[in-house]
Protein backbone atom coordinates (compact mmCIF):
# COMPACT_ATOMS: atom_id res chain seq x y z
CA UNK A 1 0.00 0.00 0.00
CA UNK A 2 2.80 2.36 0.77
CA UNK A 3 4.27 2.23 -2.65
CA UNK A 4 0.83 3.04 -4.46
CA UNK A 5 0.49 6.17 -1.95
CA UNK A 6 3.95 6.80 -3.06
CA UNK A 7 2.91 6.26 -6.64
CA UNK A 8 0.06 8.56 -6.16
CA UNK A 9 2.13 11.38 -4.64
CA UNK A 10 4.26 10.96 -7.74
CA UNK A 11 1.29 12.13 -10.03
CA UNK A 12 0.33 14.56 -8.25
CA UNK A 13 3.88 16.07 -8.01
CA UNK A 14 3.71 15.60 -11.91
CA UNK A 15 0.75 17.80 -12.13
CA UNK A 16 1.77 20.09 -9.77
CA UNK A 17 4.91 20.69 -12.16
CA UNK A 18 3.39 21.06 -15.35
CA UNK A 19 0.39 23.50 -13.76
CA UNK A 20 3.46 25.37 -12.59
CA UNK A 21 5.82 25.68 -15.97
CA UNK A 22 2.69 25.87 -18.19
CA UNK A 23 2.95 30.08 -17.72
CA UNK A 24 6.78 29.78 -17.83
CA UNK A 25 6.63 27.86 -21.45
CA UNK A 26 4.42 30.03 -22.66
CA UNK A 27 5.56 33.39 -21.29
CA UNK A 28 6.43 34.96 -24.53
CA UNK A 29 2.89 34.12 -26.00
CA UNK A 30 0.97 34.99 -23.15
CA UNK A 31 2.88 38.59 -22.84
CA UNK A 32 2.38 39.25 -26.45
CA UNK A 33 -1.31 38.82 -25.92
CA UNK A 34 -1.52 40.75 -22.75
CA UNK A 35 0.82 43.18 -23.32
CA UNK A 36 3.05 42.84 -20.52
CA UNK A 37 6.96 43.71 -20.50
CA UNK A 38 9.57 41.18 -18.59
CA UNK A 39 8.89 43.67 -15.27
CA UNK A 40 5.22 42.81 -15.44
CA UNK A 41 6.06 38.90 -16.08
CA UNK A 42 7.93 39.01 -12.75
CA UNK A 43 5.53 40.48 -10.69
CA UNK A 44 2.99 38.06 -11.96
CA UNK A 45 5.54 35.33 -10.77
CA UNK A 46 6.05 36.99 -7.50
CA UNK A 47 2.57 36.90 -7.14
CA UNK A 48 2.38 33.07 -7.28
CA UNK A 49 5.47 33.09 -4.93
CA UNK A 50 3.80 35.47 -2.47
CA UNK A 51 1.32 33.27 -2.09
CA UNK A 52 3.22 30.12 -2.06
CA UNK A 53 4.36 31.27 0.63
CA UNK A 54 2.02 32.15 2.57
CA UNK A 55 0.28 28.96 1.77
CA UNK A 56 3.37 26.70 3.13
CA UNK A 57 2.31 28.37 6.80
CA UNK A 58 -1.43 27.37 6.21
CA UNK A 59 -0.96 23.97 4.47
CA UNK A 60 1.42 22.46 7.24
CA UNK A 61 -1.30 23.11 10.10
CA UNK A 62 -4.17 22.00 7.24
CA UNK A 63 -2.09 18.39 6.44
CA UNK A 64 -1.50 17.92 10.19
CA UNK A 65 -5.34 18.48 11.49
CA UNK A 66 -7.20 17.24 8.54
CA UNK A 67 -4.97 14.12 7.86
CA UNK A 68 -2.96 13.43 4.33
CA UNK A 69 -6.30 12.06 2.54
CA UNK A 70 -8.36 15.01 2.37
CA UNK A 71 -5.51 17.50 2.82
CA UNK A 72 -4.35 16.60 -0.70
CA UNK A 73 -7.18 16.00 -1.93
CA UNK A 74 -8.82 19.39 -1.22
CA UNK A 75 -5.24 20.96 -2.28
CA UNK A 76 -5.37 19.36 -5.45
CA UNK A 77 -9.11 20.46 -6.71
CA UNK A 78 -8.16 23.99 -5.77
CA UNK A 79 -4.64 24.11 -7.74
CA UNK A 80 -6.43 22.38 -10.93
CA UNK A 81 -9.65 24.70 -10.92
CA UNK A 82 -6.54 28.03 -10.37
CA UNK A 83 -4.89 26.79 -13.30
CA UNK A 84 -7.89 26.11 -15.72
CA UNK A 85 -9.24 29.86 -14.71
CA UNK A 86 -5.67 31.16 -16.03
CA UNK A 87 -6.87 30.21 -19.39
CA UNK A 88 -9.45 32.62 -19.26
CA UNK A 89 -7.95 36.04 -18.15
CA UNK A 90 -8.29 38.92 -20.42
CA UNK A 91 -5.36 41.14 -18.84
CA UNK A 92 -2.39 41.07 -17.10
CA UNK A 93 -4.08 41.79 -13.08
CA UNK A 94 -6.09 38.67 -14.17
CA UNK A 95 -3.24 36.82 -15.04
CA UNK A 96 -2.01 37.91 -11.45
CA UNK A 97 -4.56 36.53 -9.66
CA UNK A 98 -5.23 33.44 -11.32
CA UNK A 99 -1.58 32.59 -10.38
CA UNK A 100 -1.75 33.64 -6.62
CA UNK A 101 -4.47 31.45 -6.62
CA UNK A 102 -2.30 27.87 -8.40
CA UNK A 103 0.32 29.44 -5.75
CA UNK A 104 -2.09 29.16 -2.64
CA UNK A 105 -3.44 25.35 -3.86
CA UNK A 106 0.09 24.31 -5.01
CA UNK A 107 2.14 24.00 -1.93
CA UNK A 108 0.19 21.61 0.26
CA UNK A 109 1.23 19.43 -1.88
CA UNK A 110 4.91 19.39 -0.38
CA UNK A 111 3.60 19.08 3.24
CA UNK A 112 1.24 16.32 2.69
CA UNK A 113 4.29 14.75 0.91
CA UNK A 114 6.75 14.60 3.67
CA UNK A 115 3.60 13.46 6.46
CA UNK A 116 2.84 9.90 4.32
CA UNK A 117 6.69 9.28 3.95
CA UNK A 118 6.96 10.12 7.33
CA UNK A 119 3.52 7.57 8.17
CA UNK A 120 4.55 4.75 5.89
CA UNK A 121 8.57 4.71 5.22
CA UNK A 122 11.29 3.51 7.29
CA UNK A 123 14.21 5.68 8.03
CA UNK A 124 16.28 3.67 5.49
CA UNK A 125 13.72 4.30 2.72
CA UNK A 126 12.87 7.69 3.40
CA UNK A 127 15.58 9.26 1.16
CA UNK A 128 14.50 7.01 -2.02
CA UNK A 129 10.95 7.99 -1.43
CA UNK A 130 11.05 11.31 -1.34
CA UNK A 131 13.46 11.12 -4.08
CA UNK A 132 10.32 9.34 -6.25
CA UNK A 133 7.76 11.32 -4.63
CA UNK A 134 10.00 14.71 -5.80
CA UNK A 135 11.11 13.19 -9.26
CA UNK A 136 7.42 13.70 -10.28
CA UNK A 137 7.92 17.69 -10.24
CA UNK A 138 11.01 16.80 -12.43
CA UNK A 139 8.81 14.38 -14.76
CA UNK A 140 6.53 17.26 -15.16
CA UNK A 141 9.08 19.74 -16.00
CA UNK A 142 10.51 17.10 -18.25
CA UNK A 143 7.03 16.93 -20.37
CA UNK A 144 5.61 20.27 -19.34
CA UNK A 145 7.51 21.78 -22.88
CA UNK A 146 6.50 19.50 -25.75
CA UNK A 147 3.11 18.85 -24.22
CA UNK A 148 2.53 22.65 -23.27
CA UNK A 149 4.32 23.43 -26.85
CA UNK A 150 1.97 21.27 -28.78
CA UNK A 151 -1.05 21.71 -27.11
CA UNK A 152 -0.55 25.91 -27.81
CA UNK A 153 1.00 25.77 -30.98
CA UNK A 154 -2.56 23.65 -31.97
CA UNK A 155 -5.36 24.82 -30.05
CA UNK A 156 -4.02 28.67 -28.45
CA UNK A 157 -2.15 29.43 -25.36
CA UNK A 158 -5.87 29.01 -23.48
CA UNK A 159 -6.69 25.53 -23.87
CA UNK A 160 -3.23 24.22 -22.54
CA UNK A 161 -4.01 26.03 -18.95
CA UNK A 162 -7.61 24.16 -19.19
CA UNK A 163 -6.60 21.20 -20.13
CA UNK A 164 -3.61 20.63 -17.70
CA UNK A 165 -6.17 22.00 -15.12
CA UNK A 166 -8.60 19.00 -16.03
CA UNK A 167 -6.06 16.23 -15.39
CA UNK A 168 -6.42 17.14 -11.56
CA UNK A 169 -9.76 15.97 -11.72
CA UNK A 170 -8.51 12.58 -12.94
CA UNK A 171 -5.68 11.95 -10.01
CA UNK A 172 -8.76 12.99 -7.74
CA UNK A 173 -10.90 10.15 -7.97
CA UNK A 174 -7.72 7.74 -7.69
CA UNK A 175 -6.77 9.40 -4.57
CA UNK A 176 -9.85 9.27 -2.68
CA UNK A 177 -10.83 5.72 -3.59
CA UNK A 178 -7.23 4.10 -2.30
CA UNK A 179 -6.39 6.53 0.55
CA UNK A 180 -7.11 3.97 3.86
CA UNK A 181 -9.83 6.06 5.80
CA UNK A 182 -9.20 4.55 8.45
CA UNK A 183 -5.23 6.39 8.68
CA UNK A 184 -7.64 9.34 8.35
CA UNK A 185 -9.48 8.77 11.40
CA UNK A 186 -6.47 8.43 13.33
CA UNK A 187 -5.15 11.62 12.42
CA UNK A 188 -8.33 13.43 12.98
CA UNK A 189 -7.92 12.84 16.50
CA UNK A 190 -4.29 12.99 17.31
CA UNK A 191 -3.64 15.73 20.11
CA UNK A 192 -2.08 19.18 18.44
CA UNK A 193 1.65 20.69 19.31
CA UNK A 194 1.43 23.89 20.28
CA UNK A 195 2.92 26.54 17.69
CA UNK A 196 5.24 27.91 20.42
CA UNK A 197 6.64 24.43 20.80
CA UNK A 198 7.40 23.95 17.10
CA UNK A 199 9.13 27.71 16.91
CA UNK A 200 11.39 26.81 19.53
CA UNK A 201 13.14 24.40 17.60
CA UNK A 202 16.52 25.91 16.79
CA UNK A 203 17.35 24.00 13.05
CA UNK A 204 13.88 24.66 11.68
CA UNK A 205 14.92 28.37 10.87
CA UNK A 206 18.45 27.08 9.49
CA UNK A 207 17.00 24.62 7.49
CA UNK A 208 14.38 28.13 6.19
CA UNK A 209 17.10 29.71 5.77
CA UNK A 210 18.84 27.28 3.19
CA UNK A 211 16.14 26.72 1.46
CA UNK A 212 15.18 30.33 1.18
CA UNK A 213 19.57 30.60 -0.87
CA UNK A 214 19.30 27.86 -2.46
CA UNK A 215 15.94 27.53 -4.16
CA UNK A 216 16.18 30.42 -5.96
CA UNK A 217 18.60 28.78 -8.35
CA UNK A 218 16.21 26.45 -9.04
CA UNK A 219 13.08 29.29 -9.39
CA UNK A 220 15.77 30.72 -11.61
CA UNK A 221 15.68 27.60 -14.02
CA UNK A 222 12.29 26.92 -13.79
CA UNK A 223 10.81 30.29 -14.32
CA UNK A 224 13.54 32.15 -16.64
CA UNK A 225 15.53 29.66 -18.22
CA UNK A 226 13.55 29.43 -20.97
CA UNK A 227 13.09 32.54 -21.55
CA UNK A 228 17.03 33.75 -21.74
CA UNK A 229 16.74 30.65 -24.40
CA UNK A 230 14.73 32.78 -26.32
CA UNK A 231 15.84 36.00 -25.67
CA UNK A 232 19.41 35.94 -26.00
CA UNK A 233 20.01 32.77 -27.45
CA UNK A 234 17.57 33.17 -30.04
CA UNK A 235 15.89 30.04 -29.70
CA UNK A 236 12.34 29.09 -31.12
CA UNK A 237 9.05 28.17 -28.65
CA UNK A 238 9.44 24.80 -30.96
CA UNK A 239 13.13 24.44 -30.20
CA UNK A 240 12.51 25.45 -26.75
CA UNK A 241 9.65 22.73 -26.39
CA UNK A 242 11.74 19.85 -27.71
CA UNK A 243 15.11 20.64 -26.19
CA UNK A 244 14.50 21.92 -22.31
CA UNK A 245 13.18 19.01 -21.11
CA UNK A 246 16.63 17.72 -20.97
CA UNK A 247 17.76 20.04 -17.78
CA UNK A 248 14.31 18.86 -15.75
CA UNK A 249 15.33 15.10 -17.13
CA UNK A 250 18.65 15.80 -15.01
CA UNK A 251 16.95 16.99 -12.44
CA UNK A 252 14.85 13.33 -12.14
CA UNK A 253 18.10 11.86 -11.99
CA UNK A 254 19.29 13.94 -9.03
CA UNK A 255 16.27 13.43 -7.52
CA UNK A 256 16.60 9.29 -7.50
CA UNK A 257 20.09 9.80 -7.10
CA UNK A 258 20.00 11.73 -4.07
CA UNK A 259 17.69 9.44 -2.11
CA UNK A 260 19.62 6.25 -3.38
CA UNK A 261 22.77 8.22 -2.14
CA UNK A 262 21.90 8.44 1.57
CA UNK A 263 19.63 5.95 1.95
CA UNK A 264 23.63 3.69 1.13
CA UNK A 265 24.51 5.19 3.54
CA UNK A 266 22.78 4.75 6.51
CA UNK A 267 22.66 0.95 5.41
CA UNK A 268 26.47 1.39 5.90
CA UNK A 269 26.01 2.41 9.47
CA UNK A 270 25.73 6.10 8.74
CA UNK A 271 23.34 8.12 11.16
CA UNK A 272 20.38 9.17 8.90
CA UNK A 273 20.94 12.78 9.55
CA UNK A 274 25.03 12.50 8.71
CA UNK A 275 23.82 10.88 5.66
CA UNK A 276 21.83 14.04 4.23
CA UNK A 277 24.15 16.61 4.84
CA UNK A 278 26.87 14.09 2.69
CA UNK A 279 24.08 14.65 0.36
CA UNK A 280 24.24 18.46 0.73
CA UNK A 281 27.97 18.70 0.17
CA UNK A 282 27.93 16.71 -2.93
CA UNK A 283 25.00 19.45 -4.09
CA UNK A 284 27.58 21.99 -3.10
CA UNK A 285 30.32 20.93 -4.85
CA UNK A 286 28.66 20.38 -8.31
CA UNK A 287 26.06 23.51 -8.40
CA UNK A 288 28.68 26.37 -8.88
CA UNK A 289 29.31 24.78 -12.26
CA UNK A 290 26.44 26.83 -13.59
CA UNK A 291 28.40 29.87 -13.45
CA UNK A 292 30.08 28.87 -16.75
CA UNK A 293 26.67 29.91 -18.57
CA UNK A 294 27.74 33.64 -18.02
CA UNK A 295 30.18 33.04 -20.76
CA UNK A 296 27.66 32.08 -22.81
CA UNK A 297 29.66 28.77 -24.64
CA UNK A 298 27.84 26.43 -27.16
CA UNK A 299 24.56 25.67 -27.06
CA UNK A 300 24.99 21.90 -25.95
CA UNK A 301 27.28 22.97 -23.37
CA UNK A 302 25.02 25.33 -22.07
CA UNK A 303 22.45 22.45 -21.55
CA UNK A 304 25.07 19.94 -20.55
CA UNK A 305 25.91 22.89 -17.38
CA UNK A 306 22.14 23.67 -16.62
CA UNK A 307 21.50 20.27 -16.52
CA UNK A 308 24.13 19.39 -13.76
CA UNK A 309 22.88 22.70 -11.33
CA UNK A 310 19.14 20.73 -11.20
CA UNK A 311 21.05 17.49 -10.91
CA UNK A 312 22.93 19.41 -8.04
CA UNK A 313 19.64 21.04 -6.77
CA UNK A 314 17.44 18.14 -6.32
CA UNK A 315 20.22 16.42 -4.62
CA UNK A 316 20.43 19.12 -2.20
CA UNK A 317 16.55 19.27 -2.08
CA UNK A 318 15.66 15.82 -1.16
CA UNK A 319 17.93 15.40 1.43
CA UNK A 320 17.64 18.46 3.17
CA UNK A 321 14.06 17.58 3.02
CA UNK A 322 14.54 14.19 4.06
CA UNK A 323 16.51 15.02 6.98
CA UNK A 324 13.20 17.49 8.26
CA UNK A 325 11.80 14.28 8.42
CA UNK A 326 14.60 12.37 10.29
CA UNK A 327 14.58 14.99 13.03
CA UNK A 328 10.73 15.46 13.44
CA UNK A 329 8.15 13.34 14.77
CA UNK A 330 4.97 12.64 12.10
CA UNK A 331 2.74 14.61 14.16
CA UNK A 332 4.05 17.54 13.68
CA UNK A 333 6.35 17.44 10.03
CA UNK A 334 3.66 19.13 7.95
CA UNK A 335 3.96 22.25 10.11
CA UNK A 336 7.53 21.80 10.24
CA UNK A 337 7.70 21.31 6.67
CA UNK A 338 5.61 23.79 6.20
CA UNK A 339 7.85 26.26 7.96
CA UNK A 340 11.00 25.23 6.80
CA UNK A 341 9.52 25.37 2.82
CA UNK A 342 8.15 28.93 3.64
CA UNK A 343 11.45 29.94 3.31
CA UNK A 344 11.97 28.62 -0.05
CA UNK A 345 9.03 30.86 -0.83
CA UNK A 346 10.63 33.72 0.46
CA UNK A 347 13.92 33.25 -1.41
CA UNK A 348 12.02 32.85 -4.71
CA UNK A 349 9.81 36.52 -3.63
CA UNK A 350 13.29 38.18 -2.88
CA UNK A 351 15.07 36.74 -6.07
CA UNK A 352 12.48 36.99 -8.66
CA UNK A 353 12.40 41.07 -8.62
CA UNK A 354 16.54 41.03 -8.53
CA UNK A 355 15.93 38.80 -11.69
CA UNK A 356 13.30 40.27 -13.70
CA UNK A 357 15.17 44.06 -13.21
CA UNK A 358 18.31 42.42 -14.38
CA UNK A 359 16.85 40.09 -16.93
CA UNK A 360 15.31 43.39 -18.15
CA UNK A 361 18.71 44.65 -19.05
CA UNK A 362 19.93 41.38 -20.61
CA UNK A 363 22.80 41.03 -18.63
CA UNK A 364 22.19 37.40 -17.86
CA UNK A 365 25.51 36.50 -17.09
CA UNK A 366 25.62 37.98 -13.57
CA UNK A 367 22.53 36.34 -12.78
CA UNK A 368 24.25 32.72 -13.56
CA UNK A 369 27.55 34.10 -11.58
CA UNK A 370 25.00 34.49 -8.57
CA UNK A 371 23.45 31.66 -8.41
CA UNK A 372 26.61 29.62 -8.25
CA UNK A 373 27.23 30.90 -4.93
CA UNK A 374 24.00 30.19 -3.09
CA UNK A 375 24.58 26.39 -3.20
CA UNK A 376 27.35 26.46 -0.80
CA UNK A 377 26.23 29.29 1.78
CA UNK A 378 22.80 27.00 1.94
CA UNK A 379 25.12 24.20 3.12
CA UNK A 380 27.27 25.74 5.64
CA UNK A 381 24.23 26.77 6.90
CA UNK A 382 22.16 23.88 6.76
CA UNK A 383 25.09 22.45 8.84
CA UNK A 384 25.31 24.40 11.20
CA UNK A 385 21.42 24.32 11.71
CA UNK A 386 21.53 20.40 12.35
CA UNK A 387 24.71 20.95 14.83
CA UNK A 388 23.26 23.20 16.69
CA UNK A 389 20.61 20.86 18.19
CA UNK A 390 20.98 17.64 17.17
CA UNK A 391 17.76 16.14 18.22
CA UNK A 392 14.44 17.93 18.29
CA UNK A 393 12.79 18.14 21.73
CA UNK A 394 9.55 17.27 19.97
CA UNK A 395 10.24 13.73 20.14
CA UNK A 396 10.13 11.72 23.29
CA UNK A 397 13.68 10.77 24.65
Amino acid sequence: MRWAILALLFASTVLNYVDRQTLSILAPMVQRDLGMDDVGYAHVVQLFLIAYTIAYLLAGWLTDRLGTRMALALFVGWWSLANMATGLVRSAAGLGIARAMLGLGEAGNYTVGPKAISEHFPARERGLAFGIYTAGAMVGATIAPPLIGWLALSYGWRSAFMVTGAMGFLWLIAWLALYPRRKEKADSRAEPTPWRAILRERPLWGFALSRMLADPVWYFYLFWFPKYLADQRGLSLGAIAATAWIVYLAADFGSIFGGIFSGQLVKRGMTPPNSRLAGLIVAAVLAPAGMLISTAPAIEITFALAALVAFAHLIFQINLSTLVVDLYPTRVVATVFGIVAAGSGLGGIFSTQLVGQIAQTGNYGQIFLLMGCLHPLAMLIAWGALRSQPRSTLRPA
